[in-house]
């Protein structure tokens, strides 16, 4: 079977193609089913839906803050600082068995449940860093990764700045909210870089994946064909660059069909 038939990449194109209407849960999961093949994707996403069952998180007055409270200060979930690095932080069933992740991945933790207990939240992809946001409120942000804590856009500068340096300049459109499409492209950029450092094989998967997210930006195709050439796909990456080559106008295609016929030559 062409690894672009298995049943969990079928999944995962499915889910992409839906666009602001994707499920995160179910995209992220089909991810995470490419590095443990065979994964029930159903099945563990019917972990959202037991966590999300609690009484309390259906009691009258229950918000975000009360969320983040439960799901983070309590300890139910934990940011992985001990153990950034560990891939397992971006795979969706290891973030519900283990109770561990990353901002993003705890993020997307935070909104699945949020969706299912009826309080609607969006994903901030601060440089750096990765909140959560109530939807009705521009005020109040949550940081799933760091107990749930709440913070305003000052803490938010504060958080970025003692990541970035104090004297990097702050932007405010640093806090507007991402779609589902980018924060999927993230997970899976979280996860290619990763393996890169690793040389491991989860970036041939991961930058595959990403080459099937609609609207890529050439500089995201170019990087992902850079990778799946780096660990001998050449003829992917020859391929890949010469799709992008077709949209583009003649000076930029030029430079493109270079990169491709480059690939393609290392083939033979």
């Amino acid at each position: 079977m062409d690894w672009d038939a298995a049943p969990a990449t079928l999944r995962f194109i499915e889910e992409i193609a839906l666009g602001d209407s994707m499920r995160l849960d179910v995209a992220a999961m089909a991810i995470a089913a490419h590095a443990y093949p065979g994964l029930d994707i159903d099945a563990e996403i019917e972990i959202l839906d037991r966590i999300a069952s609690h009484p309390l998180l259906h009691a009258d007055g229950f918000d975000a803050l009360g969320l983040a409270r439960y799901l983070f200060a309590s300890g139910e979930f934990v940011g992985n600082s001990a153990g950034y690095d560990d891939p397992r932080n971006s795979f969706l069933n290891d973030v519900l068995s283990r109770r561990l992740g990353i901002p993003i991945s705890l993020a997307v933790v935070m909104m699945e449940i949020g969706r299912r207990v009826g309080i609607t939240l969006v994903g901030i992809g601060m440089p750096g860093h990765f909140l959560v946001r109530e939807a009705r409120s521009a005020e109040r942000f949550f940081d799933p990764f760091n107990g749930g804590k709440q913070l305003d856009e000052d803490d938010c500068r504060e958080h970025f700045q003692a990541i970035a340096g104090f004297d990097a300049p702050w932007h405010p459109a640093f806090l507007t909210p991402v779609g589902p499409r980018e924060i999927i492209l993230r997970m899976l950029t979280n996860i290619q870089q990763g393996a890169m450092r690793r040389r491991m094989p989860e970036a041939i998967w991961s930058a595959r994946l990403r080459l099937l997210i609609p609207g890529l930006a050439a500089q995201e195709i170019r990087q992902s064909a850079d990778v799946l050439g780096g660990f001998g796909r050449h003829i992917e990456a020859a391929r890949a660059l010469e799709e992008l080559a077709a949209v583009l106008p003649e000076d930029e295609a030029a430079l493109i069909t270079i990169e491709s016929n480059g690939w393609r030559a290392q083939a033979n």
